[in-house]
C-alpha cells in the first residue's frame, strides 16, 4: 500500500469533493479515510488514500490535483504518508 495524504482548503463552492474524488477514482486511487468540514464558508478536507494501483506516479498525481484545485479556486496539497508522519512526530 502506498498511502498519501491529500488536503484541500479554500472558499466553499459547489463540486469540490466531486471533482477531487472523480479524479482519484479515474486514476485507481482508493480513498481510505476522509474528513471534511466547512467553517464560516471555508472548506477544509483531509484524505488518506492508497496509490498502490494508480497508473501515475506520485508527482504527476500531485500536479494534476494542484491544477484541479486552481481551476475550482482551492488549494490541494499532497504528501507521502511517511513524510507527513515524520513532520508531525517532532
Amino acid at each position: 500500500m502506498k498511502k498519501i495524504i491529500i488536503t484541500v482548503v479554500g472558499k466553499d463552492t459547489v463540486g469540490i469533493i466531486a471533482k477531487v474524488c472523480t479524479y482519484l477514482a479515474e486514476n485507481s486511487i482508493n480513498i481510505l479515510d476522509i474528513s471534511q468540514t466547512i467553517v464560516s464558508g471555508y472548506f477544509n478536507m483531509m484524505m488518506i488514500a492508497d496509490m498502490g494501483k494508480a497508473g501515475k506516479e506520485f508527482g504527476e498525481v500531485c500536479d494534476d490535483l494542484n491544477k484541479i484545485g486552481e481551476n475550482i479556486g482551492v488549494s490541494v496539497k499532497c504528501q507521502k504518508e511517511e513524510i507527513f508522519d515524520s513532520m508531525h512526530r517532532i
